[in-house]
């Protein structure tokens, strides 16, 4: 008995040990929102990564101002509740040895607050608040804006439960990393331009629950920036978002594929420009995603696909990329109140000439628009093509087109589309078609209302 009670005594005294928490004040921080502790916080990282790893606190009651620091393996930053982790209002306060981002045109944002390369398992939790302190009196286009997190080549990460406002550009950069899990995390970030919520690049094994976000740009964003490095396996569930332009973005920066992406039980509201806008354009293969038990309201274009060509990616080649595939989409189970909000709210599909989107299923979705539709928008036939005439160096986005001649689902350059149980409703009167095929091959329509009365194939305009 003597030797069981022994050797659990020296097992706990080993475990509390390993598991020491640091906290910065007794290395040095202030933790008074005015004094730069950026040593201090670094110092404990540094202590408890040659310890093996622990929890890096920043305590209560407390703010602490830093500039760049660096996680390392086994690391746990922990911001206990009431506690806040303030960015440096200072640019020269972030160091430039963060890689970069890695869109085009943008060397402004390649700094960053929260900076990792090549670690394991390391974890920013509690509910406490990060605030990027990003106002545009502190940083700008000239000054540079820095992110806020950004994370590379890493594996086995957890952000928990904290609150992160105010980036001066995007709150996060995923780079390259397998294994990341988000949950119960709040995201404001509408203080300065480019203020993506979480943007995922070339990841793998990645799942977002329970988390909020109300953003001045993209909430969610799944790239691939590298050919030979996929994203995929991706899983988005209970969040909300509000967006001044897209819900979640999937693409555009998209050298590589993406792959087995799942959607669901998430509500859309007050977004600017798409809920869920997916964007194929630098010569990967996208395919086998399923979008489900959504809510969206206030979103003008709650699906927006796009098949075209154009460079985003700050490494692409001189010559423009080929164009691979897209295909296996379904969208389902969805409500969309856009009553309050202009005539130019629609389901809008387009592949380009000779480049097909394939396979999509839209299937039980209920869509309120205001209508308004004029019989000169219904006539409207110069609808243009996302070619890189008109894209003109930059991307392909909705005000390139205009307002659409229908007001339900405009679909072009689509192979096997399959539309059941799609309910439309108009509050106003419009003179526009509730649906129009353009060059759409295989396509099967059942169940089609607005207003609550069966459309009839001559109300399916297929040119």
């Amino acid at each position: 008995m003597r030797i069981i009670i022994l050797t659990a005594l020296l097992v706990s005294l080993h475990v509390s040990l390993i598991a020491k928490d640091y906290n910065v004040l007794d290395y040095g921080a202030k933790g008074d929102g005015v004094t730069k502790d950026t040593k201090a916080v670094q110092l404990a990282i540094d202590t408890a990564a040659k310890n093996g790893g622990g929890k890096v606190i920043i305590p209560a009651g407390k703010k602490v101002v830093i500039g760049t620091i660096f996680l390392k393996d086994f690391i746990t930053l922990h911001i206990e509740n009431g506690a806040v982790l303030l960015g440096s209002p200072n640019i020269e306060d972030y160091s430039d040895k963060t890689h970069k981002n890695m869109y085009k045109n943008e060397p402004h944002m390649d700094r960053c607050l929260i900076y990792a390369n090549e670690v394991k398992s390391i974890a920013i939790e509690g509910y406490g608040t990060i605030d990027g302190n990003g106002h545009p009196n502190n940083f700008n286009n000239k000054t540079g804006r820095p992110m806020l997190i950004r994370l590379m080549n890493s594996k086995d990460i957890h952000l928990r439960d904290v609150t992160i406002i105010n980036p001066a550009a995007w709150t996060s950069a995923f780079l390259y990393c397998n294994e990341i899990n988000v949950d119960g995390i709040k995201i404001h970030s509408r203080v300065n331009h480019n203020g993506d919520g979480l943007d995922f690049d070339g990841c793998s094994n990645v799942r977002v629950s329970n988390s909020s976000f109300n953003t001045s740009d993209d909430s969610i964003c799944l790239q691939a920036s590298q050919p030979n490095i996929p994203c995929k396996n991706i899983v988005v569930t209970n969040c909300t978002f509000e967006s001044k332009w897209a819900g979640m973005r999937i693409g555009l920066l998209s050298r590589g594929n993406f792959e087995s992406v799942t959607v669901s039980n998430c509500t859309f509201s007050n977004i600017d420009d798409s809920g869920l806008k997916i964007q194929m354009n630098e010569g990967g293969e996208m395919k086998n995603m399923v979008f489900s038990n959504l809510i969206m309201k206030n979103v003008p274009r709650p699906i927006f696909m796009t098949f075209a060509q154009q460079k985003a990616c700050v490494d692409a080649p001189e010559e423009m990329y080929p164009m691979k595939a897209m295909h296996n989409f379904i969208f389902k189970n969805m409500v969309i109140d856009n009553s309050q909000i202009d005539k130019n709210s629609a389901l809008f599909i387009t592949g380009i000439t000779g480049h097909y989107i394939e396979n999509i299923i839209l299937k039980d979705i209920q869509m309120t628009v205001s209508g308004g539709g004029t019989e000169k928008d219904a006539q409207k036939n110069d609808i243009k093509e996302y070619t890189l005439d008109v894209l003109d160096g930059w991307w392909p986005e909705f005000h390139l087109v205009g307002t659409l001649p229908s007001y339900g689902v405009y679909a072009r350059h689509v192979k096997g589309l399959y539309l059941e149980n799609i309910h439309l409703k108009t509050v106003s009167n419009d003179k526009r078609f509730p649906i129009i095929f353009n060059d759409v091959i295989d396509a099967e329509v059942h169940n089609i209302f607005t207003n609550r009365k069966r459309v009839s194939e001559k109300e399916i305009i297929k040119n």
